[in-house]
């Protein structure tokens, strides 16, 4: 098959590691507790996931009812005093205990190597700062897993979701003719938004992300019926946010992109 589509960009956690996405949002409960006292709810944590975590902190600080709770406690707003020194905790406790959450969603690796073998690039973007990332990518890269080029949160000046920039600036490494021949996969509504304010196709993943919260172990032991109110659930948020296609989890994308390239063949674009 003659193929327009150039790249695959995917997320990381909860797209193509750790099911559920549970590295992330329970060090922000833990970093919260630790530098603070502070009890954030992982329900809480999973909020403002997609997000840099920089900024993901500053937008718990701004959550009516965390800021609520935060300024009953401390007797103040948050600050970007309190943002950093959070931050700074963050950093170590999850560079320490990334590997936890390190496996690959089932199915990952077979769609990857399938689209190599079709000649796809594949690039990727995180929320991750680079610090973070050098050990999951290692961690990855022993699983067989080495995405041609892999952009972190504070990789550019300009920023990081819900921007384009990550996105774009995958374009660039990996030399691509034109955007429209993109695919970002993504579990968050930020990294819809990265993907769709760049000019390409998106496709949410419904199931094997933060949004569902649902380890690999509660996916697989889920009857149809529970799978379906979760999907359907997470699938109109995904939706809502402008998501081209959404799917249960990484496994199912290859029926996707031979949907985009029927429309790419018949002028559409996304």
């Amino acid at each position: 098959m003659q193929h327009t589509l150039e790249a695959v960009i995917f997320d990381w956690a909860g797209t193509t590691v750790d099911f559920g996405s549970f590295a992330p949002t329970q060090i922000f409960v833990d970093a919260f507790q630790t530098a603070y006292g502070f009890a954030l709810s992982l329900d809480e944590a999973r909020g403002p996931m997609g997000l840099g975590k920089w900024q993901h902190i500053e937008a718990l600080g701004r959550d009516p009812a965390i800021a609520a709770r935060w300024q009953a406690q401390f007797g103040r707003p948050m600050g970007q005093a309190d943002v950093r020194h959070i931050y700074e905790t963050f950093i170590p406790l999850q560079v320490e205990r990334v590997g936890a959450h390190s496996a690959l969603i089932p199915g990952a690796l077979d769609v990857v190597q399938s689209l190599r073998q079709q000649g796809f690039k594949i690039g990727s973007t995180t929320g991750y700062p680079r610090q973070v990332m050098e050990r999951l990518m290692a961690l990855a890269s022993a699983q067989d897993y080495t995405p041609d080029c892999t952009v972190c949160a504070d990789d550019l000046p300009a920023g990081a979701r819900p921007g384009p920039w990550m996105a774009l600036h995958c374009v660039q490494q990996l030399r691509i003719g034109a955007v429209s021949h993109c695919v970002k996969v993504d579990d968050t509504l930020p990294g819809m938004a990265e993907g769709l304010n760049a000019g390409m196709w998106t496709v949410g993943v419904a199931l094997s992300g933060s949004p569902a919260g649902w380890t690999l172990a509660q996916y697989q032991a889920a009857d149809e019926a529970s799978r379906a109110n979760m999907r359907n659930r997470v699938s109109a948020e995904l939706l809502a946010a402008g998501a081209h296609y959404v799917i249960d989890t990484v496994a199912d994308l290859p029926v996707v992109l031979q949907d985009i390239e029927q429309r790419l063949a018949q002028g559409q674009r996304p």
